[in-house]
């Protein structure tokens, strides 16, 4: 047989798998307009594990396809019954409201929280964000926050996430504590240098200050300085440039930006002693109500699902079943629980798709805990 006639012949299966599938939609809404006037729950797992067995076990050798497909069959069928007959959901609130808020584009100008001083990688993404900002420096992660939530400032600017180092938990706690919303990000290529007083030798440093993160990039290069050199984090590579050059020591270095070197007096001893020449950090720029500007294009979210064999396969089943990719999957621990986490999304996806709200809102019915920190776009 010639392809073009086997071709014909998947022609008129698919439109007959196609008309099924539209009667079995259709049926779908029946049962779930059923449930909800006899106050039934939507979700019957029983049924699900009932239905794949007896699909599976006809298969035959095709098993494991037959699973995939009538699994996710069940996954837009559910999309489907929640769409149209589930109370409305916090995520659909949040989003209806932030898309009315928002302006057409992201604004240029601003005040804007940042963490550090002068000099700091915070402060060049912040400018590269809102390039006519405003600058209001404070001395931790949470008081970016605190500057936002008084309306001292409109937006805040913090590194969520290193290619090197991975994750800034503290940052993801804070949203989830504080319940922010990201509204824009940006990605910096970040260089390390190793910068001392005019003068200073490699040989002469007894101690190195800077962020805890930038010591964790350049991990390998102090190691190979050995147990003589101390190693002091400080609150940002900013701050530790300016603590060596107001310091009566001859013997400290900080680890930031080559920038500082001018603006603080000090000269560069070594540079690029990051671990990896594709080191970067992604900074977020938050506000305090829901936002999102044209152009969103990523989802991030933080959920946390059943401590049991199958939950979180699940949640990956109904992105598959949209077609949504995801860009980020991160597991933390969660404290004082034994082998139960939290799961940090990023997804490659605008609400205004068809089919991305539903999905979202299908994503917080099933989670034990769901938190939408918004949906914004990366510059």
């Amino acid at each position: 047989m010639e392809i073009t006639d086997i071709r014909k012949q998947i022609n008129t299966i698919n439109e007959q798998m196609l008309d099924l599938f539209l009667q079995r939609m259709q049926l779908s809404e029946q049962v779930a307009a059923y449930k909800k006037a006899h106050q039934l729950p939507l979700l019957d797992k029983a049924r699900e594990r009932e239905v794949l067995a007896q699909m599976t076990q006809q298969a035959g050798e095709m098993e494991p396809y037959a699973y995939q497909l009538f699994t996710t069959l069940f996954e837009l069928s559910k999309a489907r019954q929640g769409e149209l007959y589930s109370a409305p959901t916090k995520v659909r609130a949040q989003v209806e409201k932030a898309l009315a808020a928002a302006e057409e584009c992201f604004p240029r100008t601003g005040i804007v929280a940042c963490q550090g001083t002068e000099g700091s990688n915070s402060q060049a993404a912040c400018d590269k964000l809102l390039p006519r900002g405003n600058i209001v420096y404070v001395k931790t992660f949470e008081a970016v926050f605190n500057a936002v939530e008084s309306g001292l400032c409109k937006y805040g600017v913090l590194p969520i996430e290193n290619s090197s180092n991975g994750s800034v938990r503290t940052v993801y706690d804070l949203l989830q504590r504080k319940n922010f919303s990201i509204v824009r990000s940006t990605n910096l290529c970040i260089r390390h240098e190793l910068l001392a007083k005019p003068g200073t030798k490699l040989e002469d440093i007894k101690e190195i200050y800077s962020h805890e993160q930038a010591l964790g990039q350049c991990s390998r290069f102090l190691a190979s300085l050995g147990n003589g050199v101390k190693v002091i984090p400080c609150d940002n590579t900013a701050t530790a440039a300016q603590l060596v050059a107001n310091a009566d020591n001859a013997q400290a270095a900080a680890i930031c930006s080559h920038a500082c070197a001018e603006l603080y007096g000090l000269e560069s001893i070594c540079t690029d002693i990051q671990d990896s020449d594709n080191n970067y950090t992604q900074f977020i720029c938050i506000a305090k109500d829901p936002l999102i500007y044209a152009g969103a294009n990523r989802i991030s979210l933080i959920i946390a699902c059943a401590n049991r064999p199958g939950a979180l396969n699940s949640i990956l089943s109904q992105l598959s079943a949209h077609g949504i990719n995801m860009s980020k999957l991160e597991s933390c621990p969660v404290t004082g629980r034994n082998f139960e986490f939290i799961f940090f999304l990023e997804l490659d996806a605008c609400v205004q798709e068809p089919g991305v709200l539903s999905m979202l809102e299908e994503l917080e019915r099933s989670c034990e805990s769901f938190t939408f920190l918004g949906n914004y776009a990366t510059v």
